[in-house]
């Protein structure tokens, strides 16, 4: 098969960035590297078309690895001809191999097999002729009580399911039903017998019918998840069988005889009893992975916008674990994320108590010189803001509701047992909590991405495919703002280009036998770590105690000799160039253009030298809910109010107005237009003014407005 012409012509790319890719894949080279450090030789793709072909060169050599096989197993039967071998040869697809292989596969026992095994197989044979004779006397010719044809009957029976399954098998008449599939076949769901009560959240869908290959992806999954939950009895049909049994007729039957009849029966069966359900089978594959990876794709840039949120910074910060009955876990974490100090205060169960919590908070900010304050978002979150706002601190401290999602998950975590073995699960979820709102991206890595909240139907998904585009995603968002190598966590590092959790592990032992890293090259003494695990993961490491300011930046070591030549026809020092634009305006990077290095690269470099280890994510902005809202029974139609925004769906995206229940916006309510993308108008944890709808105290549901 023809990889690279295949790949090129499905992408629209060129042939040479395809090969150039593949070979970079192929040698070791990671998506980001590639993308970042290797353009000249892609022609200049990004992270998406590079996964692209990696991703489609995978399915290329898992249908050839098929294809192998298939061959083989023809050929021990000894049924292969050259035209059959030409025809597997030129497939491209898994679907046009097995129709090919599907006359030839071994078979359980079927209607057909056994009829065959009772030697019917000729009358049959005589029938597909369709030429004018007494059916029953030919069928008669059959009958032998001793392998069960009792009758002409019998005998014509058997012969049709030799003919119904033989249509089936037949490559034109597969593609026939699949087209008429294509083209009417609905989605219908019922409710499932007897299930009148339980089933209730999927009344919706009660008596629910729409053109299937039109059905959103979110239908798709709450359909099948019904289907799976034995709520729903959901069919993939065209409402009228008639086009498809007379298209197959039109191929089948010829003339008009008792022969013909008997051939017409037996399309009938065969299309209804086995072409038409292994084709729904189909369909029911092809809706659910086009479900599956639109529902991903929706994840991955939820996870995306997650992990690449406006960090803090390094602050000293005192972060709270909200409870009502249990208290208020609190710890204070230096600027570099490291526990100082834990205790629990108990605001909500006396006056008296909350005078003393507020005491204690006031003591702990002027003790630990604390500059923010992180308050999770979950029970009592609300009602703990409004206490840590009645402190009253010596100096100015931002306090800031954070997202509690998948804190507990970590706190249960072996990373956090390792990382804390002598505190609780409460203790570690507040430190996350307060770590979150520092870095987003150094804490999240540590939780599995489903577990963090921000999917649609991410538990009824293709699991595989699922993790498979969520490693990309953080991969992704870790190369891109870069990793201090002498702070970053195992969890963090391992997600940089060419390390993995092996090397990760190896790089903090030896950093915490050693010492700091004094600069990249130091990566090489790392045990097992070589050249080309430093080419994949070195620029995207930064080593700001280095005396090198290079290292300091996403500028590749590769390119270190290049940057200094650069700063010697100056008449400068690299460092005296990275700080003075006049020098850098002085350089024609033309003159620096090689085969390996083109402009594209040297670009990147100009802009590295002007903004070293530039962090891409935004600014970080204070917000504030509305602070006579905090329970859902406070909402009432009509009211505008302060949001963020939680997550993001096809239908729509949920923001959270602080009464801890987040409200829906609906698609249709997101613009004074139609919209086709909610991404396109929203993004995660953006700050929005939200108009209440609807409020549904009994479901525990809020329909809200973009429209104000």
């Amino acid at each position: 098969m023809d990889y690279i012409t295949i790949i090129a012509t499905h992408l629209n790319l060129g042939s040479r960035q395809v090969e150039k890719t593949i070979e970079l894949l192929e040698g070791g080279a990671t998506v980001p590297f590639i993308a970042r450090y290797r353009k000249e030789a892609t022609g200049n793709l990004n992270e998406v078309q590079i996964a692209a072909i990696r991703d489609i060169l995978l399915k290329l050599k898992e249908i050839d690895k098929r294809r192998e096989a298939i061959m083989q197993s023809i050929e021990q039967q000894g049924k292969m001809s050259d035209d059959l071998h030409d025809k597997l040869m030129k497939a491209e697809s898994l679907t046009e191999l097995e129709d090919l292989y599907m006359p030839y596969k071994p078979k359980r026992k079927t209607r057909a097999t056994m009829a065959i095994e009772r030697g019917l197989e000729p009358l049959a044979n005589e029938l597909m002729k369709q030429y004018k004779c007494d059916v029953e006397l030919l069928a008669e010719k059959y009958i032998n009580p001793e392998k069960k044809v009792e009758s002409a009957a019998d005998a014509l029976a058997g012969a049709r399911d030799i003919i119904a399954e033989r249509v089936s098998e037949d490559l034109q008449a597969r593609n026939k039903v699949r087209n008429i599939f294509k083209r009417t076949a609905m989605l219908m769901s019922k409710m499932a017998k007897g299930k009148e009560e339980e089933a209730g959240k999927y009344k919706s869908w009660f008596d629910w019918k729409e053109n299937a290959m039109r059905a959103p992806s979110h239908r798709i999954l709450a359909l099948f998840r019904g289907e799976d939950e034995g709520m729903l009895s959901v069919k993939i049909q065209p409402e009228d069988d008639t086009q498809a049994v007379e298209s197959l007729e039109r191929q089948f039957v010829h003339g008009n005889c008792e022969a013909s009849e008997q051939v017409a029966l037996a399309v009938g069966d065969g299309y209804k009893r086995l072409l038409a359900p292994q084709v729904e089978t189909e369909f029911r594959n092809i809706l659910k992975e086009k479900a599956d990876k639109e529902a991903i794709k929706v994840f991955a840039e939820n996870l995306r916008q997650l992990l690449l949120a406006a960090p803090l910074g390094q602050k000293r910060t005192l972060a709270i674990d909200p409870g009502f009955r249990t208290g208020c876990k609190v710890v204070c974490l230096d600027a570099q994320g490291q526990l100082l100090h834990n205790e629990t205060i108990y605001p909500f169960t006396s006056v008296r108590e909350e005078r003393a919590a507020i005491s204690k908070l006031e003591a702990l900010v002027e003790a630990f010189k604390i500059e923010a304050i992180a308050i999770g978002n979950g029970t009592a979150g609300r009602e703990t803001e409004e206490v840590v706002k009645r402190c009253r601190f010596k100096n100015k401290v931002i306090a800031i509701m954070v997202s509690e999602s998948g804190a507990s998950v970590y706190s249960a975590s072996e990373v956090a047992r390792k990382e804390f073995p002598d505190y609780d699960v409460t203790v570690r979820g507040a430190v996350s909590i307060g770590r979150r709102l520092m870095d987003p991206l150094s804490e999240l890595v540590k939780i599995d991405p489903k577990s963090i909240g921000v999917g649609q139907y991410q538990h009824d998904v293709d699991q595989k495919m699922l993790a498979a585009s969520l490693q990309d995603t953080v991969e992704s968002c870790v190369n891109s703002v870069g990793v201090e190598l002498n702070t970053a966590s195992a969890e963090l590092l391992s997600y940089v280009s060419g390390i993995g959790p092996s090397l990760a592990t190896k790089i903090v032992d030896y950093r915490n036998r050693n010492g700091a890293f004094e600069n990249r090259r130091e990566l090489l003494n790392v045990e097992r770590l070589g050249e080309k695990a430093f080419e994949q993961c070195a620029g995207f490491l930064r080593v700001r105690e280095s005396d090198n300011p290079l290292d300091h930046s996403a500028v590749h070591p590769e390119r270190y000799a290049l940057v200094e030549q650069m700063a010697a026809g100056v008449g400068a020092s690299v460092e005296q160039l990275m700080k003075d634009k006049e020098l850098r305006n002085k350089i024609d990077i033309k003159q620096f253009v090689t085969n390996d290095c083109g402009l594209p690269t040297l670009q990147d470099i100009m802009k590295e030298l002007e903004k070293p280890g530039l962090d891409p994510r935004a600014k970080f902005e204070v917000f504030e809910f509305d602070k006579n809202v905090t329970r859902i029974e406070d909402l009432q139609e009509g009211m505008v109010l302060p949001g963020i925004v939680t997550n993001i769906t096809a239908f729509g995206c949920f923001v959270d107005v602080g009464v801890h229940q987040d409200g829906l916006v609906h698609i249709s309510q997101m613009a004074n237009r139609r919209v086709n993308d909610p991404s396109e108008v929203v993004h995660l944890h953006q700050h929005v003014q939200v108009r209440v709808l609807e409020v549904d105290l009994k479901r525990n549901r809020i329909s809200l407005s973009l429209k104000i």
